[in-house]
């Protein structure tokens, strides 16, 4: 398999995208893969993981991912709650039940397999949470050192699976922006590569594997909208990729209708909400970030373009969801599903109710929300 990187701002391409790569080098903003070729669809595989879309993965040929069986994640159609909150169907993506549980799992794989690949001495990350845990698991399972930055405010049973999984790992005041200005200075001190959230091109395409995963289990159809709660934004600009290679690589038949992208975030900490509402393309940083729900504390997240660039792309939408309202949905979305909820799944299930009593989602839409990860993380 053979794969080119392409920046998403400038006319910047590395035609071999076999060699180490983090920003683009003339503008600094992030890079994407390009897989050579266009894989079918016969060659989706059957492992029960997300290693069934290897062919559209950057990998080489017989190489050895570092994998703890990641993906393949149950898409869960919950009547009753499309009834509460007010759309004609309604699915929930568990991504809770992912190995370090949550969806980071993907990501983190994809850029410690490349990290491995490449021979580098250590890899390192700033996080809010859960990237921190997936991040520390992939490096154990490959052998390689690992320091993680993490705000002193990150949930306790968070920290604890960080540690137990070995990784080095220092706490800050402050939030995650400052959890990566000490990242990147310890990178450039270390040698160790920095695999922030869109730093290095891989993490989107473990991301991407969500939308492949949505499409098949619905059929090889896509909903009317998927609602993404969204942090640094990787996972919604991963699901999007997907969906525009699959229509490329004819995956999905050429008339599918691509899903309207929605992005729900904390009312303390909303940069991507504002930006949306304003019609910038561009993220202005958050001033004192605060939310209960760690994933979703990102004031200003590198990947804001691609972001806004989605939802606009997508005539989709973004929403601000309260405290109370986060905490509201979490326990809506657990109770009455069974699902682990975490806030920030209980914030995307709450931004589909705000939308559909505010006229912004269609009552009769079919709709895909995301739980993000295990609210088993946040009890404490």
């Amino acid at each position: 398999m053979t794969w080119s990187l392409h920046c998403s701002a400038c006319s910047y391409t590395q035609a071999d995208g076999r060699h180490l790569a983090s920003l683009c080098p003339d503008c600094g903003q992030p890079l994407l893969a390009r897989i050579a070729g266009a894989p079918t669809r016969a060659s989706v595989g059957t492992e029960a993981s997300l290693w069934r879309y290897r062919a559209a993965l950057p990998l080489l040929d017989g190489e050895s991912p570092v994998s703890l069986g990641e993906g393949m994640t149950p898409l869960i159609e919950v009547p009753h709650l499309a009834h509460e909150v007010g759309v004609r169907r309604l699915w929930v993506k568990d991504e809770g039940l992912n190995p370090t549980a949550s969806f980071k799992a993907r990501g983190l794989m994809m850029a410690v397999t490349r990290a491995k690949a490449l021979g580098l001495p250590g890899v390192c990350v700033p996080t809010a949470g859960n990237a921190g845990i997936a991040l520390a698991a992939y490096a154990a399972a490959a052998g390689m050192p690992c320091r993680i930055y993490a705000p002193e405010t990150t949930p306790p049973p968070i920290l604890g699976s960080i540690r137990a999984f070995g990784a080095e790992l220092e706490l800050l005041p402050g939030h995650i922006g400052d959890a990566g200005k000490a990242t990147l200075a310890f990178a450039r001190e270390s040698g160790f590569f920095n695999v922030a959230t869109v730093r290095e091109p891989y993490r989107v395409e473990g991301m991407k594997t969500m939308g492949f995963e949505v499409a098949e289990q619905l059929g090889w159809r896509l909903p009317d909208a998927i609602v993404y709660p969204t942090g640094g934004g990787e996972g919604t600009i991963g699901i999007w990729k997907a969906i525009g290679e699959m229509l490329d690589w004819g995956w999905v038949p050429p008339e599918t209708v691509r899903p309207r992208m929605i992005i729900a975030q904390a009312s303390g900490c909303a940069p991507l909400v504002r930006a949306f509402a304003a019609g910038e393309d561009r993220a202005t940083p958050w001033v004192d970030p605060t939310t209960h729900a760690s994933g979703l504390r990102v004031p200003g997240p590198l990947g804001d373009r691609l972001t806004l660039r989605t939802l606009r792309e997508s005539s989709g939408d973004a929403e601000a969801v309260s405290e109370e309202r986060i905490r509201a949905g979490t326990f809506q979305l657990a109770s009455r599903s069974g699902i682990d909820a975490a806030p920030e799944g209980g914030a995307a299930l709450e931004a589909v109710r705000q939308l559909v009593a505010g006229g912004r989602l269609r009552a009769d839409a079919e709709v895909v929300v995301f739980n993000t990860g295990s609210g088993a993380s946040y009890r404490w």
